[in-house]
């Protein structure tokens, strides 16, 4: 593609990689797919039913005649035993090491197929095609692979960068309402912790799958994913750095863990994060209660939970908190805010202020 201002790249050395930005897929994806296969390189890729179902005859337009495997939608899908059956499929069609695999969905499938390739064969390309607004912003870009497992959420992952981002914002006119509000989630957490300007342009007028600025929106989220990125891939910054992409998070990643990873959707979990980490930084002294307010009028606008829909044990909740992977040496350490706009990690928090703030959001 030689239109520039249609791409954005990932600086990482010899693991760089573009992200390609369009409305249409086969516009944005088909020429060098393409040039994959001319080049010998078998394709195959991995999905999910619902997009299969919605979205066959782009996906076909883009990919051609590769083999597929379709997975079930859905958080629970991010396990070991699907992981297996990504590596049989890819074992049954012969994949090699020049192979490309393709994930073409959401967060899940991506996160699902970046793992599969990280891991076949020690490591394969792998094309990430975004097809829901939080895989669009967040998790298509940065190499973060991953599964659930029981004790806890993303426990077992890789990092493994892709060989390349398409997105096409077009594919998401047949994502569901809750989806799309999901999706706002990661944008709202963008603005908030690093784009002040962003986070009032979305108090001024929510972002709806129809706005003229949602293309220009997302590509401004991934520019801002892709300069911590670069900063920090492995996320190993002692401060600050990409741990401040998790802005929210680690309450999150509770709520999901907690209710079973089938109640909320991961950007619904993530909206009530973003709430509850400002509401803790309120209550560190960091920004004021205006502030908070403003984060939760943002979150309802955008037709997300601000609080638990039901009351969650208290109990529970901290100790899904302790499992996350981002305490280190068992201290749990905190995204706050200092502003709008503005964040940094806090190591050390008060656990009785960490309690007092999940009882604010509805846990008992």
């Amino acid at each position: 593609m030689s239109d520039t201002s249609a791409s954005l790249t990932v600086r990482l050395g010899e693991r760089s990689y573009p992200i390609r930005f369009g409305k249409d897929l086969a516009g944005i994806a088909r020429d060098e797919i393409g040039a994959l296969a001319r080049d010998g390189r078998s394709i195959a890729v991995v999905t999910d039913r619902n997009l299969a179902r919605a979205q066959g005859p782009a996906l076909k337009a883009a990919l051609g005649g590769a083999p597929v495997i379709e997975l079930a939608p859905g958080e629970e899908t991010k396990s070991l035993a699907e992981l297996g059956r990504v590596l049989d499929f890819m074992a049954a069609q012969r994949l090699d090491r020049a192979s490309v695999l393709v994930a073409a969905g959401g967060g899940v499938v991506g996160d699902l197929a970046g793992f599969a390739a990280a891991a076949y064969q020690r490591g394969i390309d792998f094309v990430q095609i975004p097809t829901t607004l939080l895989a669009m912003v967040d998790s298509s870009v940065g190499g973060k692979t991953g599964i659930n497992l029981k004790a806890g959420k993303n426990l077992a992952g890789a990092f493994h960068q892709p060989r390349a981002v398409f997105i096409a914002t077009g594919m998401l006119g047949t994502l569901p309402p809750r989806e799309f509000a999901a999706g706002m989630a990661e944008v709202i957490k963008y603005g908030l912790l690093a784009d002040a300007a962003l986070f009032e342009q979305l108090e001024r007028e929510p972002l709806t799958v129809s706005s003229p600025e949602l293309a220009a929106v997302i590509r401004r989220c991934c520019e801002i994913k892709a300069r911590i990125v670069e900063a920090d891939e492995r996320e190993l910054a002692r401060e600050g750095g990409r741990a401040l992409l998790n802005l929210g998070h680690t309450f999150g990643h509770a709520i999901e863990q907690a209710t079973g990873y089938g109640v909320y959707l991961h950007g619904e979990a993530v909206a009530i994060g973003l709430a509850a980490a400002a509401r803790l930084s309120e209550k560190l002294g960091s920004i004021s209660r205006d502030d908070v307010a403003r984060v939760e009028r943002v979150v309802a606008a955008h037709a997300l939970p601000a609080r638990l829909r039901e009351p969650l044990p208290l109990a529970a909740l901290m100790t899904a908190m302790t499992r996350d992977k981002k305490a280190r040496s068992g201290a749990l350490r905190f995204v706050v805010l200092n502003a709008i706009g503005d964040s940094a990690t806090k190591p050390d928090v008060p656990p009785a202020l960490v309690e007092e703030t999940w009882r604010e959001a509805g846990a008992t």
